[in-house]
């Protein structure tokens, strides 16, 4: 099934390596359970499936690397991958408490397809395997009150050099409003606190175009005011990636995982929609990146966000989202 979308290419291409960029792509959703929606993927990309546990399918054979396909509970999933002996009593209890705890997730927890990292030009066939989902039964974000379903993208980093990544992270923080509005983020994920939003102080500072940190100081600035996964561009992944040591200091969260990617975790999934797909979030990001490789124009649109900030009836009374639109942001 083909989708006819327009993806555009983001200014940088080459990885710290010199090879091209790659993202990597989660989506949540229900209507699908763990086999329907491990075959259904499967079949798309003509892979082949292998268990990990009872709640986890691992799809091998793409040259990018594997698929995994699982109920996104990480508790479910350790319990899912231990062999019990059930005539036993401790093994009878066992059971009997993980299967009551599948039974409470299957109405409010996800299921999850987490992809390789993939060059761009693999995108169009990411939105086809959308459009088979949904042609399938998937469900998404707005079709139930609870389902505070994402999805995430993963954009590999073009350079270590922190100007660079600094200049993404000032896009992003000046873009932030832009971006809710447009993704129109589902009510239940800010309730859940999935995606919060950056404190207020660590914006003006980060946004000064005069904040033009080195490495290390980047990564204890935002651990200072940032020490949590929930975020909507979640930077840990990355900064563990580069400097381990140093987060680890401050969280030792197990779900974060050394990745050179940003982790941009705010999009809905709202995979059941005819006119909703990858290109919508991808797109946005792309032109945050474009605004973020003109080092001019993001000065300039730093200094007018700081303006607006530091005013609060501006801030309240005006139209940033659509000042960026129409004046820092290319088409």
């Amino acid at each position: 099934m083909k989708q006819q979308h327009d993806l555009k290419v983001p200014p940088w291409l080459k990885n710290p390596e010199g090879k091209p960029r790659r993202v990597g792509i989660e989506l949540e959703m229900s209507g699908l359970d763990l086999n329907q929606l491990a075959a259904i993927v499967a079949d798309f990309l003509q892979l082949e499936i292998t268990s990990d546990g009872r709640y986890a399918r691992i799809l091998r054979g793409d040259a990018a690397g594997e698929w995994v396909v699982e109920l996104d509970f990480n508790l479910l999933k350790k319990m899912g991958r231990k062999n019990r002996d059930a005539s036993t009593l401790e093994g009878g209890l066992e059971n009997s408490v993980e299967e009551a705890i599948a039974w409470a997730a299957e109405s409010i927890v996800p299921m999850e397809i987490v992809s390789p990292p993939l060059p761009f030009d693999r995108l169009p066939q990411v939105e086809d395997l959308i459009a088979e989902l949904r042609a399938t039964g998937a469900r998404g974000t707005s079709d139930h009150i609870v389902n505070a379903f994402g999805m995430q993208l993963n954009p590999e980093i073009p350079a270590t050099d922190p100007a660079i990544i600094t200049a993404i992270l000032k896009t992003f923080l000046c873009c932030y409003d832009w971006i809710v509005e447009r993704t129109n983020v589902d009510l239940t994920r800010r309730i859940t606190s999935y995606v919060d939003p950056f404190p207020h102080e660590y914006i003006l500072n980060v946004v000064n175009p005069a904040y033009q940190p080195d490495l290390d100081t980047l990564i204890d600035d935002y651990l200072q005011h940032n020490p949590t996964r929930n975020r909507a561009l979640d930077m840990l992944p990355l900064f563990l990636h580069l400097d381990k040591k140093r987060v680890r200091n401050v969280t030792a969260d197990e779900l974060i995982k050394p990745r050179p990617t940003f982790h941009y975790r705010l999009p809905n999934c709202d995979i059941h929609k005819a006119d909703w797909g990858l290109h919508l979030s991808w797109n946005d990001w792309v032109r945050m990146e474009a605004l973020a490789a003109d080092s001019e124009r993001l000065n300039a649109c730093c200094e007018r966000f700081q303006q607006l900030q530091r005013n609060p009836l501006r801030r309240w009374f005006g139209d940033w989202p659509e000042e960026l639109e129409n004046k820092w942001l290319a088409p």
